[in-house]
C-alpha cells in the first residue's frame, strides 16, 4: 500500500480516535486508578488504599440490593422489549391502512424526553386520582400504591422502560424486515409452511444480526437507567427500585464519596465489557449476515 494513502487513512480516522480516547478510554482508566485511592479533603490529600473501596462494596447492602434489582430489571425489560418490538415491526410492515400513523404512534414514546416520560407515568401511577386508579375505581378495584410499595415499585419501573424502548427497537426490526425479499415468504407458502414456521425458520434467523445489535443496546440501557428512578422513586421504597447507576449517582453526588463511586463504576464497566465479550465471541457466530 502507498505510504501516502496510509497517512491519509490515519488522518481521516484521527478525530474519531482522539474523541474515543478522550471520552471513553481515558475516563475508564482514570476511574480505575481513582478507585484505589481515598477521597481528598481540604487538609488531607488522596492516599492509596488498595482494594479498600472494593471491600466496602462487598459489605454494602445497598450495592447488593441495587445489583439484584438491576439483574431482575434486565431479565424482564430486555426480552420483553425485543419481543414487543418484533411484534410491532411485523404488524406495521404488513399491508394495512393507516400503517404510517401506527408507526408514528409506536415510535412516539422514543422521541419524548426521559423526564417527560417519567412525569407522564407518575400521573398514571398516582394513587386515588391517577389514570390507572380512575380506570379501576368503577370496577371496584383498589389499586396499590405502585411506586410506594416495595412489591410493585420495581415492576412499575420495568413497565415504563419497556414502553419507552420497544418503539425505538421496532425501527431497527422494521428496517431489517424491509430488506428481506418477499419471495422467501411466497416460497415458504408454496411449500406449505405455516406463518409460525416461516417466522421461526426463515424470518427470525435472518433477523439475528438486528437482534444482536438490539440485545446489546437493550442490556446497556438496562444498566444505565437512572433518569426515571430519580424522578419517580429515588430508589425507594427501602431501595426496592434502586439500580446500579442510581446508586453510583447517590454515592458520588449526594454522599460526596467519589472514590467509592469510582469503584462502583468499575464494576459497571466490567459488566458492560462482559456483555460485549459475549456478543463478539458467541452471538456473532450464530448470526446469518447477508
Amino acid at each position: 500500500m502507498n505510504p501516502r494513502s496510509q497517512w491519509q487513512g490515519w488522518l481521516l480516522v484521527a478525530p474519531a480516535v482522539l474523541l474515543l480516547i478522550a471520552f471513553t478510554h481515558y475516563p475508564a482508566v482514570a476511574t480505575l486508578w481513582h478507585s484505589f485511592f481515598s477521597n481528598a479533603t481540604a487538609d488531607r490529600p488522596s492516599a492509596f488504599v488498595g482494594a479498600a473501596n472494593y471491600q466496602g462494596m462487598v459489605e454494602d447492602p445497598v450495592f447488593w440490593a441495587s445489583l439484584r434489582n438491576n439483574i431482575w430489571f434486565a431479565l424482564v425489560t430486555v426480552p420483553a422489549s425485543i419481543a414487543l418490538a418484533i411484534v410491532m415491526a411485523l404488524f406495521v410492515n404488513a399491508r394495512l391502512p393507516g400503517k404510517a400513523f401506527l408507526r408514528l404512534a409506536y415510535f412516539t414514546p422514543t422521541v419524548l424526553p426521559m423526564i417527560a416520560v417519567a412525569n407522564i407515568w407518575l400521573f398514571f401511577y398516582t394513587p386515588q386520582y391517577g389514570l390507572i386508579a380512575q380506570l379501576l375505581s368503577p370496577l371496584g378495584v383498589a389499586p396499590p400504591n405502585w411506586l410506594g410499595d416495595k412489591s410493585t415499585a420495581l415492576g412499575a419501573m420495568i413497565v415504563v422502560a419497556i414502553w419507552k424502548e420497544a418503539g425505538f427497537f421496532m425501527i431497527f426490526y422494521l428496517a431489517a424486515l424491509q430488506q428481506i425479499s418477499p419471495s422467501l415468504g411466497e416460497a415458504a407458502a408454496l411449500e406449505g409452511a405455516s406463518r409460525s414456521q416461516y417466522f421461526w425458520r426463515v424470518l427470525f434467523p435472518l433477523l439475528m444480526p438486528t437482534t444482536i445489535f438490539v440485545l446489546v443496546n437493550a442490556l446497556i440501557n438496562a444498566v444505565r437507567m437512572v433518569d426515571h428512578i430519580i424522578v419517580m422513586t429515588k430508589g425507594g421504597p427501602d431501595n426496592a427500585s434502586s439500580l446500579l447507576l442510581y446508586h453510583i449517582y447517590q454515592v458520588g453526588f449526594s454522599f460526596w464519596d467519589p472514590a467509592y463511586a469510582a469503584a462502583l463504576t468499575v464494576v459497571v464497566l466490567v459488566i458492560l465489557a462482559t456483555i460485549a465479550l459475549v456478543k463478539f465471541s458467541y452471538l456473532d457466530k450464530r448470526a446469518h449476515y447477508q
